[in-house]
């Protein structure tokens, strides 16, 4: 186990009961919401709870979600560091046939076929994912309640990539690499057992999309309200599509200059001025996003890559520079930050 690796283990052991109790918090915490759905003229306007039973948490939907994921993860992978009980109680209490139907209700109307497009869609096919792959009763029940509002996103992701003449290269929600990269286990799980078309049409867009980028401006990042980096968010999913050998040629096209820590931006964690900010408190995901999609370029590369020592030591920085925010922080920073936690730690 490499430096990186143990100092992974300890920070995920030290924090694993701080991202419990912050998700647990958050999935019952229905105010302050922030919520988009078209509304259609003489129907009510319904408050959270009414519209999503099941996710009317963490300031909104696609956060929510995230959070439920959080505390599957947590329960399955490292139930010894959590209180598992209660994590599986309000897992039972939420994730219902009844509720989960009333949330595919919610999405079905053409009019919503836009609505969370692509993270909340991914969002809910990783967590579809981390259920449908647990070989436990309880998950089993939860992955065949998830199944009706996955099918609808697949079917949503199936009729928007063929269209989607562009990417969306931001760095924000409707970021289109990081989109297709949560999409992508879902993705592999349905090809596995029959059904490929997603798989297929997500590797299809990437190629697309993404294969011929070369010498990525990197040093224009960041944004103000960004959580996401879109430089190395497409690295990321690209790293997850191609061998190591053509991954290591593609990124040098990409990124030409990591090894010398060049461009200075994507190296340098960003810093936060005013978490009660709501877009400003985004950057603090952004460190946290940053420092996952290294981690899985490191493990990307063939070994011995002379890229390597940068990557992880600047994994390394970008987390410290974050992970201390996920409790006792703002809201706005409170309501999201335990997803890219935990995505990076395990």
């Amino acid at each position: 186990m490499n430096k990186w690796e143990s100092e992974r283990r300890q920070l995920l052991t030290a924090n694993a009961g701080d991202l419990a109790a912050v998700a647990l918090a958050n999935i019952v915490r229905e105010y302050p919401h922030c919520e988009f759905h078209w509304h259609i003229e003489g129907k009510p306007i319904l408050t959270p709870r009414e519209l999503h039973p099941c996710f009317y948490g963490s300031v909104d939907w696609h956060s929510c979600v995230e959070m439920f994921w959080v505390l599957v993860r947590l329960l399955r992978r490292h139930s010894e560091l959590v209180p598992a009980a209660e994590i599986r109680r309000r897992l039972n209490e939420h994730l219902t046939i009844q509720a989960l139907t009333a949330e595919a209700a919610a999405f079905a109307p053409d009019e919503q076929r836009t609505t969370q497009r692509p993270y909340g869609w991914s969002a809910l096919l990783e967590l579809t994912v981390e259920t449908a792959t647990w070989d436990d009763p309880d998950a089993a029940r939860w992955s065949q309640a998830l199944h009706e509002l996955s099918a609808i996103f697949v079917t949503r992701y199936l009729d928007w990539l063929p269209k989607a003449a562009y990417p969306i290269r931001h760095g924000v929600h409707t970021n289109s690499a990081f989109g297709l990269s949560r999409a992508l286990p879902y993705a592999r799980y349905l090809a596995h057992h029959g059904e490929p078309q997603l798989r297929q049409a997500i590797t299809e867009t990437a190629w697309r999309w993404f294969v011929a980028d070369c010498d990525y401006p990197g040093s224009w990042e960041p944004s103000g309200a960004d959580f996401l980096s879109p430089a190395l968010a497409e690295a990321e999913l690209m790293a997850r599509l191609l061998p190591a050998a053509e991954f290591a040629g593609w990124l040098h096209r990409f990124l030409p200059g990591i090894a010398e820590r060049e461009p200075v931006a994507l190296f340098t964690p960003v810093t936060v001025i005013d978490p009660s900010d709501g877009l400003i408190a985004h950057l603090h995901g952004l460190n946290l996003h940053r420092a996952w999609c290294w981690h899985r370029i490191a493990h990307a590369l063939p070994t011995g890559d002379d890229r390597i020592p940068a990557v992880l030591a600047t994994a390394s920085s970008h987390t410290h520079a974050s992970l201390p925010q996920i409790t006792g922080s703002h809201y706005m920073v409170e309501h999201f930050l335990a997803y890219y936690a935990l995505l990076l730690l395990g």
